[in-house]
């Protein structure tokens, strides 16, 4: 991991969004030292230096080197404003190098209490920051599953608003006697449908350069995906209905 690097570019980038007092707060709260002076010359904002001067005291301090990164990563994520953080997350994937970025996306991912389909099918492709095809596969897998559970041959969104559907459906969370049961499943018939026209099929369809996704939307339609595959869990199969003319 290069600290001096990690120092000097988020010391550059935060110059301007914080003070001298929030650094310090933040400082003190997250490190278990105080921070030491190391003079840059080529550095002249005051607050710039104060963040090169606590991430170059974290680096010399003797520690676990995950502990160190934990350390580190929480220290800049409480003095960064939101709309810094994608570039913040840049200036640490350059500075840890692939294997210390893919610690970091491994401990993001785990964190998140993914259902257990999300980890087989998308955990190796977001720890190697394939957002791309980690929603891809995950899309992939759930319509999979629900033509499994469904024993139906449909597929995509034609699939999910025949298998969900509260009438003539054979996948069901709620009774379908209420009011209320039948808005739950058709809510799932269209979650699981738009899923499919809005993400799997632009996936399946377009290169990958021209639909980027981002870490912070791969994150939320994984997490998307994981709950509706715990709704799929919790269905039951029953033979589907049939309509009437």
């Amino acid at each position: 991991m290069n600290i001096k690097l990690l120092a000097t570019e988020v010391g550059n980038l935060l110059k301007y969004d914080t003070s001298i007092n929030e650094i310090n707060r933040a400082g003190g709260a997250v490190f278990p030292f105080r921070s030491d002076r190391f003079p840059n010359d080529a550095i002249t904002s005051q607050r710039a230096q104060l963040v090169y001067d606590w991430i170059m005291t974290a680096g010399r301090t003797p520690m676990e080197g995950q502990k160190r990164i934990d350390l580190l990563r929480q220290f800049c994520d409480t003095i960064t404003p939101a709309d810094k953080r994608e570039a913040l997350a840049d200036i640490f994937a350059r500075c840890l190098g692939q294997s210390g970025q893919q610690d970091l996306l491994r401990q993001e991912f785990e964190q998140r209490g993914f259902h257990q389909q999300i980890h087989a099918h998308a955990k190796k492709l977001f720890c190697q920051a394939n957002f791309f095809h980690a929603v891809f596969e995950a899309c992939k897998a759930y319509n999979k599953e629900v033509r499994t559970k469904s024993q139906s041959t449909k597929d995509g969104a034609d699939l999910m608003l025949a298998v969900w559907g509260p009438d003539t459906g054979c996948l069901k969370i709620t009774p379908c006697q209420t009011e209320t049961d039948k808005n739950v499943q058709d809510g799932v018939k269209f979650l699981s449908a738009g899923l499919m026209r809005a993400v799997r099929n632009p996936t399946s369809h377009e290169p990958a350069i021209h639909w980027p996704i981002s870490k912070q939307d791969c994150l939320d339609l994984l997490g998307f995906v994981s709950f509706l595959f715990r709704q799929l869990d919790a269905a039951t199969h029953y033979p589907c209905a049939k309509k009437h003319p």
